[in-house]
């Protein structure tokens, strides 16, 4: 009797332990960064974005789980061929996300490895057909941010078309860098000074011939700026002698002022007559100017 009681409470415990496994295993919790798929034999029968508990059927359903956060995906760099048929190699990387769990379900069996399989696919083609179109020297010559911006929007563009069918989408891809194979490298640098030697030539010469040009009108302006201020200085100049000529004049016009400009003239000349080294004696015609002066009337 005490057997059968135990064996009884044995089978009651076992059946209470596996019925609330049970129970519990019929919930199940969504997280706020994830996706997840409640799957019955083999088939998709619910997609649960929101997060929190839920409920699916014991034993039978089970569940996925897929990220809705962004996912980065680095590329290794790979080797392309330019329009002039020059190698250039590309490295970028790739930030994307699940856009649509049922359809990544369905087209990748919800592996992110093939998610990453196929953008590396998507992104090497349009890198291709990119790099394929473009020279070596425009791709060389594309380090400022405006044109490395429009590579990685045209890529991104035409790659999430691609992608969109396997439920991911592309949020973004940026090139790291343009690299130049080894054995190209060297004549590539060379090159790249030649050019920039002769454009650094060329605006040298530019700005020599814009300085003569400057240097010139300055010149030419200096030069007229001269040549007025001189003919006016001479006009002054003259002008001033034809007032002192005329003030001169003037002034010893009449009998009485023309004699006294004649006896001043006299003494300028017996004063100069005698200022000389030696000039102590002076020999004069009686009728002369200076002796009337000397001797009187």
């Amino acid at each position: 009797m005490n057997t059968k009681k135990i064996t009884i409470r044995i089978v009651i415990i076992a059946a209470a332990v596996i019925a609330i496994s049970i129970l519990s295993s019929a919930f199940y919790t969504v997280q706020e960064n994830e996706y997840a798929l409640v799957i019955r034999f083999s088939k998709v029968v619910d997609t649960i974005e929101s997060p929190g508990l839920h409920f699916k059927i014991p034993v039978i359903d089970e569940v996925k789980y897929f990220p809705k956060t962004k996912l980065f995906y680095d590329i290794q760099p790979s080797g392309f061929l330019t329009k002039d048929s020059k190698n250039m190699t590309v490295d970028c990387f790739i930030v994307w996300r699940i856009s649509d769990p049922f359809v990544f379900w369905q087209q990748l069996l919800g592996s992110v490895s093939n998610a990453e399989g196929r953008l590396d696919t998507a992104t090497y083609n349009e890198l291709q057909k990119l790099v394929g179109r473009l020279e070596q020297n425009e791709i060389i010559d594309a380090t400022d941010e405006k044109s490395r911006d429009n590579i990685n929007v045209v890529v991104t563009t035409e790659a999430k078309k691609i992608v969109a069918q396997f439920g991911i989408e592309i949020l973004d891809i940026k090139v790291k860098g343009f690299e130049l194979p080894h054995e190209n490298e060297q004549a590539v640098f060379e090159r790249m000074i030649s050019d920039r030697e002769r454009v650094a030539r060329f605006e040298r010469s530019e700005g020599e011939k814009d300085a003569n040009i400057i240097r010139n009108e300055v010149d030419r302006e200096v030069n007229i700026i001269v040549s007025n201020a001189k003919a006016a200085a001479e006009k002054i100049v003259a002008e001033g002698e034809a007032e002192y000529m005329r003030l001169l004049a003037e002034s010893y016009s009449g009998p009485q002022r023309e004699e006294f400009f004649s006896f001043m003239r006299g003494l300028d000349a017996l004063k100069a007559s005698l200022s000389g080294p030696g000039a102590k004696t002076v020999i004069l015609d009686r009728d002369s100017l200076l002796a009337r002066i000397l001797v009187g009337p």
